[in-house]
């Protein structure tokens, strides 16, 4: 049979890699190693109330100590880094090396998105979620959206990202709870929050502690803005290395480094996916 060209592929528009995230090329290694910060925005504002300007008369009673400013120390926060790679094999007679760098960093483009989602799931938004399941058990999608943009909205004032798998992304649409922003391309909440719909996080479809989803439900999360550092991607080994002589087969990997980064409380639910 004659060798055509591949069947090309596009991955999710809405994933973590596109218009939800903030993703910065970076060529420090030593940012690429993990990094760390001061949380921004997870400390209160909080109304000052003058008790001289107060109306109110303590009476015969004792006024109490006198009202202080409250300060708050800002948590540090870090990522880890998250490394990907694919790797291509084919003999090494009917393949030349740039063919086979070619196949490998076309899958990367194809499955990055995907797979950094299920690391980073893993790794970061079960690891300390608040659950805010309830005793009786799952709720329906849009009970759970509101409940996560309530916990988010008590420890955080700005904008945040809801991460949803994308096997109940359908849901989210019969209930009208997101609508295209024509200016980005995102999905946003009537709230204003983002929402990333996963192939990853399906694939993954765990609860805090890392247990999985029981049939008929997924978990959502919500976390504060999402930021992403993104390596060179880098082709293993060079064109001499990539023949085993043995086999007479050809080997190349590519690879890339990502440090995936939010801030304050990471909130999670359970939902109805199947009632």
């Amino acid at each position: 049979m004659p060798l055509v060209t591949p069947i090309p592929g596009t991955p999710l528009p809405h994933g973590i890699l596109n218009a939800c995230t903030t993703v910065e090329d970076v060529e420090d290694t030593h940012e690429l190693l993990g990094v760390e910060w001061l949380a921004l925005g997870c400390c209160p504002v909080r109304e000052w109330r003058d008790p001289c300007a107060l109306d109110d008369s303590p009476g015969d009673e004792s006024p109490g100590e006198p009202p202080v400013k409250e300060f708050c120390r800002p948590e540090v926060e870090h990522a880890a880094p998250i490394t990907l790679y694919a790797g291509a094999e084919c003999g090494a007679l009917g393949w030349s090396y740039d063919e086979a760098v070619a196949h490998a960093q076309a899958t990367m483009a194809l499955g990055e998105q995907q797979a950094l989602e299920a690391a980073w799931w893993s790794r970061r938004l079960t690891a300390d979620a608040v659950d805010l399941t309830p005793e009786a058990g799952p709720v329906s999608v849009a009970q759970g959206v509101a409940a996560l943009e309530g916990c988010l909205a008590e420890s955080y004032g700005g904008r945040g990202v809801l991460h949803v798998p994308a096997g109940a992304a359908a849901l989210l649409g019969c209930c009208n709870l997101l609508r295209e922003d024509p200016e980005s391309g995102s999905l946003r909440t009537l709230a204003g929050n983002c929402a990333i719909i996963g192939a990853g996080y399906s694939a993954e479809n765990t609860g805090p502690g890392g247990f999985p989803a029981p049939p008929g439900t997924a978990w959502l999360y919500i976390t504060g803005p999402v930021h992403i550092r993104r390596g060179p991607l880098d082709t293993i080994p060079d064109r001499n290395a990539s023949v085993n002589i043995r086999t007479n087969d050809r080997r190349v990997l590519v690879e890339r480094t990502y440090v995936v980064g939010t801030t304050c409380t990471v909130c999670a639910i359970l939902v109805e996916v199947c009632p």
